[in-house]
This record gives C-alpha cells, structure tokens and sequence, in this order.
C-alpha cells in the first residue's frame, strides 16, 4: 500500500508498504533503479515479505515529479531525473523510509538496485541500519569518501558495462569490509522484467541476501 512519509527536511513523499508475511523479523527498505517505484519492484517487495520483513520503498524522485515511474524503455529520461537529484536530499528520503520501519520494530536493513545500489552504500556508511546490499550499485566513486557503518553485501555482474572493473577494485580498495560477490551476467540482471535478467545469477545473489539479512537484521 502506498502511505506518505516525510523526511528532516519537511518534504512529503511517497512510499510504497509491504507487510510481513507471518512474523515480523525486521524491516527492509528498498531503493529505485532509475526507473521509480515500478511494479517489478513491488514485486522484489513481496518476495522479502514473505521471508518475515515489513517493506518499504521510498519513491525518491518525488521531488522532482509526483508518482514518477519511467518505462523500462526510456532510460535516459530516468537518467536525467537521477542526475539532477540532491544526494543529501535523497538520502533524507531514504532516511524517513528507515525511521518509519524502525518505529515498528526491530533492525533495518536497505537493498538496492543500480542508482540504489550506490544509495544503500551511502546508507550504509551514513545512516542507522543493520546492513546494507547493493545489487549492481553504479556511480561508486562518488560514495567513497567515507567509512561503512554497517555490513555491506555487494552483487555485481562480470559483464556490467556500467561498473568496469577497475571502479569495483576501487571500490574494494577503498572498502575492504565490503563482501562482494561477482556474477557471469551483465547490468540489471535480477530485474525480471527487462531482457537483462539471468536467473541463475539473480536466485543466488537473492539467496545470499536472504542469509545476510538473517544475520544481521533478524
């Protein structure tokens, strides 16, 4: 369901909630790609509800346009809005998300995809969560500028033009805390809406996440 959060700044945004499925063992929040609160990602959603989390994903492009989602198609035009987004601003959003599974319990973890996938590392070294996964997480060099707060679990494609090899050894470098794991696919290849998706590559690497967020959120 979708409800209204707001984060420190005032701003109203919207954010969809997806309950647990039998016992509430923690809360999951989790981040766009550059294509909005999709139906794809409602469904990733219901997936970690069914493992006992209560969901929540901020719709971060709210700022500049109410209830924006791009279709898989129209990339750039999703580009452009992730571009002209307000880092600070953004993580606020994704702040508020956090607060409003926190008030209802348990630890909080933050899964991302692409443009999330660097937003749950920035969420991660900045906010009060138990663990941070990133899925593909692009534009890593802009987030490494600071230490990791929380453990951090990163998947990644062989064959992802988007983050060459070298930024992920920087990355790596630069966070040696970080576990990574590497797959024989390329960019996008857990979203089963787009011709990206590799299931083989996408069962595991949501397998591992399921095991590190037992671990560390509950």
């Amino acid at each position: 369901m979708m409800k209204t959060i707001t984060a420190s700044d005032g701003h109203s945004l919207n954010c969809w909630f997806e309950p647990a499925v039998g016992e509430r063992r923690g809360g999951i929040v989790i981040l766009q790609e550059i294509f909005g609160v999709t139906d794809q990602l409602k469904g990733v959603a219901a997936k970690y509800a069914a493992l006992g989390y209560e969901v929540a994903i901020p719709a971060l492009f709210d700022r500049q346009e109410r209830d924006a989602v791009i279709p898989f198609d129209q990339a750039p035009r999703g580009r452009d809005m992730m571009l002209a987004s307000d880092l600070e601003k953004t993580v606020a959003d994704i702040d508020a998300a956090v607060k409003a599974l926190a008030a209802n319990g348990g630890k909080v973890g933050v899964i991302g995809f692409c443009w999330g996938g660097g937003l749950a590392l920035r969420a991660a070294q900045d906010l009060d969560i138990a663990a941070g996964v990133a899925f593909y997480g692009t534009r890593l060099p802009q987030y490494l500028d600071r230490p990791l707060k929380a453990a951090f679990l990163g998947h990644f494609g062989s064959k992802d033009d988007h983050v060459p090899a070298e930024m992920l050894d920087q990355a790596k470098a630069y966070l040696p805390d970080m576990e990574i794991h590497m797959y024989d696919a390329g960019h996008a290849f857990a979203n089963d809406a787009r011709p990206s998706y590799v299931a083989d590559a996408a069962d595991v690497a949501h397998a591992r996440t399921a095991e590190f967020l037992a671990k560390y959120v509950g």
